[in-house]
């Protein structure tokens, strides 16, 4: 279980904002996969009855903008879905709100998003839905309908022309992603990204494992983040051949 306060805070909050709509909130993410890491954030699923209005999204925007990542506490990723769009299943789903801090300077420049069909969210539900971790309302499977298997590798596929585009600027997270995608087509589990490191590691050539081992030691705290001399860009390119290679079969 994450830091009780940032929990109890967000609950707080989804009840204060969205009083009349909600139908449950839930974990996913690092804390229900092994623990939450040094970098991990709090991942948050909120199910609701009708669409989140723009007031209701500018309220969440400022008040998550106050707090997270904010005097030590962790960064917080809030996820809002319509049931309506998850039941029954299509894909691909719609993201009713979403907040991440990756996004906070256009937060700050007063950008507010909107709905929209997100592919991410066929790992997320899925990851919803085996964690069963409830901070409120009934167990997730009450709520949102299983996604298929052929749309969760689809899904999780999608995204990888995106995660090629910031190597660069987002290398941990990235190669762990690119690691976590190819184990999930393999083995059907979604796995923490250190065990999804672990699993591909044995399946890496000599020349890209200290990359992947420098990503998951540094995940879990072990070493800094210091790309220097080491072919980040050639191991990535590694992974999405292994992840073109099993999506194919």
């Amino acid at each position: 279980m994450p830091e009780q306060s940032d929990t109890h805070d967000l609950v707080r909050l989804l009840h204060r904002t969205l009083p009349d709509t909600l139908l449950g909130i839930y974990l996913h993410g690092s804390a229900t996969l092994g623990g939450l890491r040094p970098h991990s954030d709090i991942d948050v699923l909120a199910v609701v009855r009708e669409s989140v209005t723009q007031a209701q999204r500018r309220a969440l925007v400022e008040e998550l903008l106050k707090v997270s990542g904010v005097d030590g506490r962790r960064y917080v990723e809030l996820i809002v879905v319509v049931q309506g769009d998850v039941r029954p299943w299509r894909y691909p789903p719609t993201c009713d709100f979403l907040y991440g801090d990756w996004l906070r300077e256009e937060y700050e420049r007063g950008v507010i998003p909107r709905p929209g069909p997100s592919p991410d969210l066929a790992p997320l539900l899925t990851m919803v839905l085996r964690a069963d971790a409830p901070l409120h309302g009934p167990p997730p499977a009450e709520l949102i309908d299983p996604v298929p298997h052929a749309d969760l590798r689809r899904a999780i596929v999608a995204g990888v022309p995106e995660l090629m585009d910031e190597v660069d600027s987002d290398t941990r997270n990235v190669l762990l992603t690119l690691a976590r995608i190819w184990t999930t087509l393999v083995t059907g589990d979604i796995r923490s990204k250190d065990a999804a490191a672990s699993w591909v590691l044995g399946r890496l050539p000599a020349e890209h494992r200290p990359v992947l081992a420098r990503a998951r030691a540094v995940y879990l705290g072990e070493e800094g983040e210091c790309w220097d001399g080491l072919g980040t860009r050639a191991c990535a390119e590694f992974l999405v051949r292994g992840i073109a290679e099993s999506y194919a079969s």
